[in-house]
């Protein structure tokens, strides 16, 4: 029996997806714990480009089941719509293969409308994806969420509906000066959501520790990233939800010493999406060459990522939190045509020497990086399936993230699809 988490090391968009789709090879069941429809996961099989927003990856393997913890908040159209599209592309052939918990929390139409409507105050601005998950989040803390098994039972919803949608609308009308939102319109509407949705509907927590006692082998799939973690990244630049190994368990139910590995996702470089300190972002002609060789634009937003060098000091930050026990280098094959490559192993603020993550933003804002340079390939990768087939250059600058991070190279992406993967070890052996 092996558990293990996958985790995004850096900022999100590092490759969760393509790595999860492979690892699910190995599990029975596959788990997302955290987050909500503001993740996109895009995965490549074959001539076919799939772009996942709450289901998880490993839906794309028949007999997999796919559960949806506790930890996420869930916009139901959203999810239905995601199924009807898999459904049609030929997956989801039995719907036993999914399961969403009865806890999580649900998107309502005020948790959009008021996201949307803060992102419009520029002096404020987060760059959220506007799909509602932080505020959904914050009801869930104010205890005054709208639960899954809340939107299934009629007198239930209503009653709930009644007492929170007056001071929705009251702070969307008075405050931000956006139109109020209908009761029964809303009612009406997701009543029919939550009827279709009902089959899928369970107890995360029971199910997994069952299927943990029968010997099953369980991949955990995290969105975003851990610099965007409510309480470790660089807040406010942050998501709303756990993101770091924590959330595994408070997002699903199952204890920690279950967990069996941890791998965390990054790319051979860095992006960020949305505001917030970066240290080694490029704002030159090198920033748009990795953005355009990367295809570095939001599965979710379609919004241009802010790209830089691999940032060493952050990844070691991700070791620590999450005690990862590897590391998936995504996108090696971005860097193919490069002369030289820099990374960032150090910070210089005010004068002094940081090799330790600033956990103040506004001091991660002033530090610039201090760079070691190394040799590119300047050659095509894509087909290489082990270490050997690299290039000497490739090599060594992997073995340099592996020293800086204090963490080895356990999976090496070079290219989008499935098969353009060399895989050192198996987490799951």
């Amino acid at each position: 029996m092996a558990n293990v988490v996958i985790i995004g090391a850096q900022w999100g968009d590092e490759g969760k997806g393509k790595v999860v789709d492979i690892y699910t090879e190995h599990a029975q069941q596959v788990v997302r714990y955290q987050g909500g429809n503001n993740a996109g996961h895009t995965l490549v099989v074959g001539d076919q480009t799939i772009v996942l927003h709450l289901i998880p990856s490993g839906i794309l393997h028949p007999g997999k089941r796919c559960v949806i913890g506790n930890g996420v908040v869930l916009d139901p159209k959203i999810f239905l719509g995601e199924i009807e599209n898999l459904k049609k592309k030929g997956y989801i052939k039995d719907d036993q293969q999914l399961l969403v918990d009865s806890n999580l929390h649900v998107i309502m139409p005020w948790h959009k409308a008021i996201d949307l409507a803060r992102e419009k105050d520029t002096s404020r601005k987060i760059g959220t994806t506007g799909r509602g998950i932080g505020p959904a989040y914050e009801d869930k803390i104010g205890r005054r969420g709208i639960r899954m098994s809340d939107l299934t039972k009629p007198q239930v919803f209503r009653r709930k509906l009644k007492e929170v949608l007056p001071e929705k609308n009251f702070l969307l009308e008075k405050f931000f000066g956006e139109a109020p939102l209908d009761e029964e319109q809303i009612f009406t509407e997701y009543s029919g959501y939550a009827q279709q949705i009902a089959k899928y509907i369970g107890c995360c927590s029971t199910t997994l520790n069952k299927a943990i006692q029968a010997g099953d082998n369980l991949l955990f799939e995290g969105a975003q990233g851990t610099l965007l973690d409510i309480d470790h990244g660089t807040y406010p630049y942050v998501t709303s939800s756990s993101t770091c190994i924590g959330g595994v368990s408070t997002g699903t139910g199952v204890a920690p010493r279950h967990i069996t590995g941890v791998v965390g996702i990054t790319k051979a470089y860095c992006t960020r999406v949305g505001e917030g300190p970066f240290p080694s972002e490029l704002h030159d002609e090198m920033g748009e060459r990795l953005r355009k060789a990367g295809n570095e634009f939001g599965s979710t937003t379609g919004r241009p990522r802010r790209c830089g060098w691999f940032d060493a000091v952050a990844i070691r930050e991700a070791v620590r939190l999450n005690g990862l026990t590897g590391l998936a280098v995504t996108k090696l094959d971005v860097l193919n045509e490069l002369d030289a490559i820099k990374v960032c192993t150090a910070y210089s603020y005010k004068g002094q020497m940081l090799e330790e993550f600033p956990r103040d933003a506004d001091i991660l804002q002033e530090c610039t990086p201090v760079y070691e340079e190394f040799e590119g390939w300047r050659s095509d990768i894509c087909e290489a399936r082990t270490m050997a087939d690299l290039p000497a250059a490739a090599k060594a600058y992997l073995a340099k993230l592996e020293e800086l991070s204090g963490c080895p190279a356990v999976l090496i992406s070079v290219g989008p699809r499935r098969d353009q993967t060399i895989q050192v070890s198996n987490p799951f052996s």
